[in-house]
């Protein structure tokens, strides 16, 4: 199903999520998922919404939950719509933050992973990442849609400018 066959004015996610990239100089701290939607995939830390959280106070508990470090300096990047038969429809809020405190640790969720911004491991990550995690990474905020089917990224569409949330 491509995005101009979806809704997007009627649509409505199934979950809200959070995802968090951490820049240290020309290298983003990145996370092996070992557990749920995505295990296997490299990724940023993040997770669900839980009721009555912002996205920023779930964005601060899950990378804590996964990495042991609190993230600061965070800056609200992108807003991700990902439309699914097969899988729940997903709205993430995306930050990015320029410093942490504390020393990345396993946990049975996640096992950190630095790279090297240049040369990140798309062939592990899923498929719409190449078209907005540079962006991210830049400094650009942007709002994305994209469809998948299974792990199969079938439509996507992006559009820069500021993100509030």
């Amino acid at each position: 199903m491509g995005i101009r066959d979806i809704d997007w004015q009627a649509w409505q996610p199934d979950l809200l999520t959070t995802l968090v990239f951490i820049r240290k100089d020309q290298e983003v701290l990145l996370i092996h998922k070992k557990t749920g939607l995505g295990r296997g995939k490299i990724n940023g830390p993040g997770g669900k919404i839980e009721l009555g959280e912002t996205p920023l106070s779930c964005a601060l508990r899950e990378t804590q939950e996964e990495l042991d470090i609190i993230p600061l300096n965070m800056m609200p990047r992108a807003e991700l719509n990902f439309h699914a038969i097969d899988f729940p429809k997903i709205k993430a809020f995306v930050f990015v933050a320029y410093d942490y405190q504390g020393t990345p640790t396993e946990s049975q969720e996640a096992a950190p992973l630095w790279c090297d911004i240049s040369a990140l491991p798309f062939d592990r990550m899923w498929d719409d990442d190449r078209y907005w995690l540079p962006q991210v990474l830049a400094g650009t905020s942007l709002t994305g849609w994209f469809s998948f089917m299974g792990e199969d990224l079938v439509d996507h569409q992006i559009q820069i400018g500021p993100v509030s949330f």
